[in-house]
């Protein structure tokens, strides 16, 4: 659950695209990124939201049944089990002819801070007093692969760019981290910041449209709003399902959402509705699918 996300950023408009017509939502493109998710990153799900809270160990055989029931193959789901243990995420152990397995420190670290965050984000709307928290740092043009993940970086820090070599957020917490990262990357001697409040000069929701494609995030909350809002599940097996692709979806959002204060965003953003969305559900499905993984636990030992 917690496992870094995919490096996909939500792109930086080069001008405001004030005055032009908005494209279509590209719902089915999103459905078909849903449905070729990655048999590993749906394990990290599953083990982020099933196995974590136990801290038990779990046979090969339910985690493949648990991802079939998520139209992943054995073949593959068995591959995502031994790249993860590749990676330090678990840890297999054999008893007679089975085997079992179990998260290790690092694993159970990764989840429980991605725990943390999923079900954090949304949940209170942050009060902003006006201010601006600026970075300046640029990077040669030579330095293609720095300059990369210097934008990677700071766009998963909820920082964007109104302009090359600048990088602003309305979240002034995000100095230290920000501070890290320039550090992090050899770029702390030509790194600046500042704290201010926007000037007279020039219209404050331009520079936000310049720096974020709120537009693209706006459609991926309404395509998962239109993914979730009509479903209800019915029996165990359904109803862990749903729960697993609602916490899969979700997890993507906190790398993708400045999580800009009310002041910047559209009126009726559609974040909040999902927000609610999410929270409801997870909540309303939690019970029964938290039970059905049990029954299979206790149906594996039984076995």
């Amino acid at each position: 659950m917690g496992e870094p996300a995919p490096p996909v950023t939500l792109g930086r408009r080069p001008k405001p695209r004030e005055g032009r017509p908005s494209a279509p939502r590209p719902t089915v493109s999103r459905r078909r990124e849903v449905s070729h998710a990655s048999a590993r990153s749906l394990l990290m799900t599953v083990l982020g939201e099933y196995a974590l809270p136990r801290d038990k160990p779990v046979w090969t055989s339910m985690l493949v049944e648990v991802l079939g029931i998520l139209d992943i193959e054995e073949k593959s789901a068995r591959q995502a089990l031994a790249r993860s243990a590749a990676e330090g995420w678990v840890v297999s152990e054999r008893v007679g002819r089975r085997v079992r397995w179990s998260l290790t420190p690092p694993g159970r670290r990764l989840l429980t801070e991605g725990a943390e965050r999923i079900y954090a984000f949304g949940r209170e709307e942050r009060q902003w007093n006006g201010q601006w928290l600026m970075l300046i740092v640029s990077v040669p043009e030579a330095k293609r692969d720095l300059r990369h993940r210097l934008r990677t970086r700071l766009t998963w820090a909820g920082f964007g760019s109104p302009v090359a070599g600048v990088w602003v957020s309305p979240d002034l917490t995000r100095q230290r981290e920000a501070q890290q990262i320039v550090n992090e990357l050899g770029l702390d001697a030509q790194a600046m910041s500042f704290t201010a409040a926007y000037g007279e000069i020039g219209e404050q929701e331009s520079m936000v449209a310049r720096s974020w494609d709120l537009t693209e995030l706006k459609d991926r909350y309404e395509d998962f709003i239109d993914r979730f809002t009509g479903l209800h599940p019915t029996g165990g097996r359904a109803v862990l399902r749903a729960q697993t692709e609602l916490v899969h979806e979700w997890r993507r959002f906190p790398f993708l959402d400045p999580q800009l204060p009310a002041e910047l965003l559209p009126a009726k953003w559609s974040g909040t509705k999902a927000a609610e969305l999410f929270h409801h559900k997870h909540v309303d499905w939690r019970p029964e699918a938290q039970q059905y993984w049990d029954d299979i636990v206790e149906a594996e030992e039984a076995g």
